[in-house]
């Protein structure tokens, strides 16, 4: 007897819920009444929001783009001004250095103070002392132009426009000769941002436990630089393309991490991975590459790591409780404009991690889950 497959079952009672609730929200009449009618107002309008707020995000990220060009917030956080004085400092038309001022307080970026000053708003404030959501703001800029006709996108072979060509390595035939012209840009993006997702992981593990981490795709050595801090006797290893481990490698001498850390340049989608370490992270790398090169690189962790190894995975994932969009709507669209990888569930990479050969893994709960989650796997049961 063949099976009735899934896509064959009748929907269930939550499914023909929905699909009578959708079917009725799509009525014109009935979305008329909903907006007057007082027990169903509150629902209409944060509706109506939601679904503005869909339309304007372009408008709002442009906002908040031009706040960062202008470095408003830096002016800002030195002290207070008024309207005229930014204006005259930005070289900025008085009007429409209100109006962007206005926006960007109605986002909650700036805030006008009862007797006319601008200052920080709630948002605002965060910025600062944050180069990395700086950097990505400002970095966006390629993902707009890609996302310009989505459809066309969408429609086209993965890879040749703008943020494929930002990430050299993502359609490189060869990664490990790109020129170190070619990586410059990317790595010291990455730099700026890593020190958030360090901070996360951090916060989430202890990395004294163990005596050498090596990190694969490690960059320019941002994240192991924040933790040879917290972990003064950990030795630190580094496995990247040859042009960027060259980078790491100056880092590292600059912070006078030399003797500490050993630096491998390589391609780890084909290079074998050093041994020698009895911990092994991947730090924002698998959700970069397709299926097959992510368990590539799972098998070479669990042939690089010793018995009672063990190897740690953090990255933004999707299915992220209270930050769904981030994982298939942004990071989908974003990974598609880049030419290669995909968003996955924790579930999805702790079923690779056992097809890999690793005994047990599990999730470890993170201070700010959509910047990061961190999967902690082991060689051998525990």
């Amino acid at each position: 007897m063949t099976p009735v497959s899934q896509a064959a079952m009748p929907p269930g009672l939550l499914d023909r819920l929905r699909a009578w609730r959708e079917a009725v929200t799509a009525r014109p009449a009935f979305r008329e009444w909903a907006a007057r009618f007082p027990l169903t107002r509150p629902m209409a309008r944060r509706r109506a929001r939601q679904l503005f707020d869909l339309c304007a995000g372009f408008v709002y990220s442009q906002v908040l783009a031009a706040c960062v060009r202008l470095k408003l917030f830096d002016i800002l956080h030195e002290a207070p001004a008024t309207e005229a004085a930014l204006a005259h400092r930005l070289a900025v038309p008085p009007e429409a250095m209100g109006r962007l001022l206005a926006a960007a307080a109605a986002l909650d970026l700036t805030r006008r103070r009862a007797d006319g000053v601008w200052t920080l708003g709630p948002l605002g404030a965060a910025m600062i002392g944050n180069p990395g959501i700086a950097a990505m703001v400002e970095h966006h800029a390629l993902l707009y132009a890609d996302l310009a006709d989505p459809v066309a996108l969408l429609r086209r072979e993965r890879g040749g426009n703008a943020l494929s060509a930002y990430w050299a390595y993502a359609g490189a035939a060869a990664p490990d000769a790109l020129g170190a012209e070619r990586v410059a840009d990317y790595s010291a993006l990455m730099a700026a941002s890593q020190p958030m997702v360090a901070a996360e992981v951090l916060a989430t593990y202890d990395f004294t436990r163990h005596g050498t981490l090596m990190d694969v795709g490690g960059g320019e050595g941002a994240f192991l630089s924040a933790v040879a801090r917290a972990a003064p006797n950990l030795r630190l290893m580094l496995f990247d393309l040859p042009q960027v481990a060259a980078r790491a490698t100056a880092r590292f001498a600059a912070q006078g991490l030399a003797s500490r850390t050993q630096v491998f340049g390589g391609d780890f989608s084909t290079d074998p991975l050093p041994r020698g370490a009895d911990l092994i992270s991947f730090v924002r790398v698998l959700h970069d590459h397709d299926d097959a090169v992510v368990m590539a690189l799972l098998r070479a962790a669990r042939a690089a790591l010793p018995a009672k190894g063990r190897l740690l995975i953090a990255e933004p994932m999707a299915g992220t409780s209270g930050a769904e969009p981030m994982g298939e709507a942004y990071f989908g669209f974003y990974l598609l404009a880049m030419g290669r990888g995909r968003p996955r569930r924790p579930e999805e990479l702790r079923a690779m991690l056992a097809e890999a050969g690793f005994a047990s893994s599990r999730a470890l709960p993170t201070p700010t889950p959509l910047l990061t989650q961190v999967l902690l796997a082991d060689v051998s049961a525990t």
